[in-house]
């Protein structure tokens, strides 16, 4: 794949996203991408995690591909696949570590409300919704994922002010599990990989999807590994 590189380390599958410096962004290609590798984590059989990774030194995603977007004369089948890409994430069967080692914008946050857990760069980087300042409000489907964030007051706040805070706030409002030096953020989301990788993966699944009801509720089948 040309974006994508999945590897194992262990139990631990990492996927690291690096489109040659354009930021890490969403469009046909990409996201054409993302599903399958979803494809293959899937049908990935035993107990197992994935980290989400980025080799841009300055973004982890900054959402949308908007030049490309602008182009398009009907934008309607990529925002479903999108959306539908995302729920699929959200709803992967196994454990899903961000390692959010830049700026997070946009399409790029809500990547990162897909995992179950977030490490974030404290001295570079920040995490924003800028959707209300870009006028684009956010489709009911791509609102379910932003609202997995356990922290229901900063996703208020962060979806209606637009602002973008960096890791220590965000760690502070619960957004993400820590905020830590560069060096530390990936080696922290392995950390917890390793760990989550050793549990029952059926039952991880199961519960995950259970804390995730709002989005099984919309129509996704997602597979749950034996």
């Amino acid at each position: 794949m040309a974006n994508l590189k999945l590897t194992r380390v262990n139990k631990v599958q990492v996927l690291t996203w690096s489109d040659g410096g354009k930021g890490n962004v969403f469009n046909d290609e990409s996201v054409g991408e993302w599903s399958a590798v979803l494809d293959q984590l899937e049908s990935t059989p035993g107990n197992t995690a994935l980290v989400i990774a980025s080799e841009d030194p300055k973004f982890f995603s900054s959402g949308l591909d908007v030049f490309w977007v602008m182009q398009q004369p009907d934008v309607k089948p990529f925002v479903s696949q999108l959306e539908n890409f995302l729920i699929r994430l959200s709803l992967l069967n196994m454990p899903v570590i961000a390692a959010i080692n830049g700026h997070a914008y946009a399409g790029g946050a809500v990547l990162a409300c897909a995992a179950d857990f977030r490490y974030m760069r404290a001295d570079r980087g920040r995490f924003c919704f800028s959707e209300v300042k870009l006028g684009i409000p956010f489709t009911a489907p791509l609102l379910e994922v932003v609202r997995l964030l356990p922290a229901p007051d900063a996703v208020y706040e962060l979806a209606l002010t637009g602002e973008a805070w960096g890791g220590d706030v965000c760690a502070a409002r619960g957004v993400v599990s820590a905020s830590l030096k560069e060096n530390e953020v990936l080696p922290a989301a392995m950390a917890r990989a390793e760990q989550l990788a050793e549990l029952d993966r059926s039952t991880y699944t199961a519960i995950k999807r259970g804390l995730r009801h709002q989005l099984v509720a919309s129509g996704q089948e997602p597979v749950i590994a034996e």
